[in-house]
């Protein structure tokens, strides 16, 4: 294993929360509290990203954005990594190929909210990440229908695990994904932004 990787075992379930966090705020503290015990995982690993593809403007930098996240969320299970710098990778795609090869046998799932379900057809070979891992969403406020409307949701619809079975999630063979609706905590990063709470450059 590479200095400065997170630390995993074959068999071990690691749910892999990946984004910009900038700012990260306790709703991403929330549903990955909800995850850890809805999909019963050993771990969670926040993969702060280098920058989002898909967005225009850059996230502030990296040393800001982990240290935040790490005083929102400090809890034993969860590690906050810089892991998509460190390996080289840039699509999520990459990223899920990179860390199968360098933790065989690990039992990695993909965690997204439902926001980025309705979007998830335009992420680069997002059908390999479907046909790869195993998927949970987790519905934020005002998601409700993400499950039924997007792209995603209906070509993988019968992929698709009842709620009262997502514990069993990260032991499912992909293309496997499951939709959780969450008791709502209303707050984003934008919104952080927008209040002037939280500055891209120092």
């Amino acid at each position: 294993m590479r200095a400065g990787l997170p630390h995993a075992i074959p068999g071990q379930r690691i749910g892999l929360l990946g984004g910009s966090f900038d700012p990260a705020h306790e709703g991403h503290a929330h549903i990955t509290r909800q995850a850890l015990k809805r999909f019963g995982l050993d771990a969670v690993w926040w993969l702060v990203s280098p920058g989002n593809p898909l967005k225009p403007e850059g996230p502030a930098p990296m040393d800001r954005r982990i240290a935040a996240a790490r005083r929102v969320m400090d809890h034993p299970r969860v590690t906050i990594t810089d892991i998509e710098a460190r390996i080289g990778t840039r699509y999520t795609a990459q990223t899920l190929a990179r860390l199968m090869a360098l933790y065989p046998g690990t039992r990695f799932v993909w965690l997204m909210g439902a926001d980025n379900l309705l979007g998830f057809h335009r992420w680069e070979n997002w059908r390999s990440i479907l046909d790869s891992v195993p998927v949970g969403v987790l519905a934020r406020p005002g998601q409700g229908l993400a499950h039924r409307q997007s792209r995603a949701a209906l070509i993988y619809a019968r992929h698709r695990l009842p709620a009262e079975l997502a514990h069993s999630l990260a032991t499912r063979h992909p293309p496997a994904w499951c939709y959780l609706s969450l008791p709502k905590i209303d707050i984003s990063s934008s919104q952080i932004r927008a209040r002037g709470q939280w500055q891209r450059s120092p």
